[in-house]
Parts: structure tokens; C-alpha cells; sequence
């Protein structure tokens, strides 16, 4: 414990950029190891979800969604990773999502599941990859104009879900759980 203006504090441990690549690598390839064991890096399952036919992409990522905040905020409070979160600015996020959804519904595939679907064999998902490089390659080279026009439409700052619903962090987690837990279930009785 160290005292800070006479109130007791833990005392963290300062991660290690190497510590945090380590396990950015590792659940990286655990997630990846996952989407394909899930079966959503099959390109029939992908367009399933988007002709709301199969909810197995949903039930993949809602349980990902579960896993990965409550690992990254047990980590966080262990001192083994920092939290980053990127500003909130609507306009960049709708004219992102925009573009994001174009692409997964022309591809039928979205990064995460291209890669998994390219390293299980699927060639088609090497168009993705490759739309994909050349989307970054363009947004690299927007990025000063981007920063100029789009970026700063409706700038909120860093927020978290806790902070706009107005709940602290430590009763927002295991509520949002067992909102996901049930949501999972719900899905599971109407769609197996």
C-alpha cells in the first residue's frame, strides 16, 4: 500500500511493452483458434448471420464479448495490461461502420473471420485480406484529411458503457454478464 494525499492506495506493477505483445499474441491466437473452432469462418455461417438465418456469429461474439471484459478488466486490475480507450466520435463511427458493413456484405467475410477463414483453406477470403490492405492503404492515406473533417463530428471523448449508462464499472461488469448471459440463452431456445 502507498499512501497518496493520506489515502491508501495498491501499489501496481507497471506492465512491460514485451509482457503486453505476449499476451496480445496469445489470446490472439486463442480468439483465432476459436473463431475457427466456432465455425465462423465459414462463408455460409457469415451470410446466415446476415440474413438473420443463423446466429452462430452472434452467439460467438457475445460470448467473446463476456470473456474479453471480464479477462481484460481482471488483467487491468492485476496490473498486467493497461486500458486504452480510443475517443468516441459518431461521426467517424457511422461512416466506419458504413464502410464496414459494405465490405463484410460484399465479401461475406469481416477481418477477423477472413483471416481465420484464409488460414483453414478458404482462398475466396483472400479477396477480403486483400480489400482489406488496400481500405488501410487509403485510410493512411486520407488520414490528414480525415483528422481535418470527419473526425471531429460529435468528439464525446474516451467514454465506456459505464460511464454513459452512469453505473460504476464494478456493478456495470457482472450486470452487462448476466445481460449477455441471458441474451446467449434467449438466442439459444429461439435459434439452436
Amino acid at each position: 500500500m502507498v499512501e497518496r494525499n493520506g489515502t491508501p492506495t495498491v501499489s501496481r506493477r507497471e506492465p512491460s511493452h514485451r509482457s503486453q505483445l505476449m499476451l496480445g499474441l496469445l489470446f490472439g491466437a486463442v480468439f483465432g483458434y476459436l473463431l475457427q473452432k466456432g465455425g465462423v469462418a465459414k462463408y455460409h455461417i457469415l451470410v446466415g448471420v446476415l440474413l438473420l438465418r443463423d446466429f452462430t456469429v452472434i452467439k460467438v461474439m457475445v460470448s467473446a464479448i463476456i470473456v474479453g471484459m471480464c479477462g481484460i478488466f481482471a488483467m487491468r486490475r492485476l496490473g498486467l495490461v493497461e486500458l486504452h480507450v480510443k475517443p468516441t466520435r459518431y461521426g467517424a463511427n457511422v461512416v466506419g461502420g458504413l464502410i464496414f458493413g459494405v465490405g463484410f456484405g460484399l465479401a461475406g467475410y469481416c477481418p477477423g473471420t477472413a483471416a481465420a477463414a484464409f488460414g483453414q483453406g478458404n482462398f475466396d477470403a483472400l479477396a477480403a485480406m486483400l480489400g482489406l490492405i488496400a481500405g488501410s492503404y487509403l485510410f493512411a492515406e486520407l488520414s490528414g484529411w480525415l483528422a481535418r473533417t470527419l473526425t471531429p463530428w460529435g468528439e464525446r471523448g474516451e467514454l465506456t458503457l459505464p460511464q454513459v449508462v452512469h453505473v460504476p464499472r464494478q456493478v456495470f461488469i457482472p450486470a452487462f454478464v448476466v445481460l449477455l448471459t441471458v441474451l446467449l440463452a434467449a438466442l439459444e431456445m429461439l435459434v439452436p
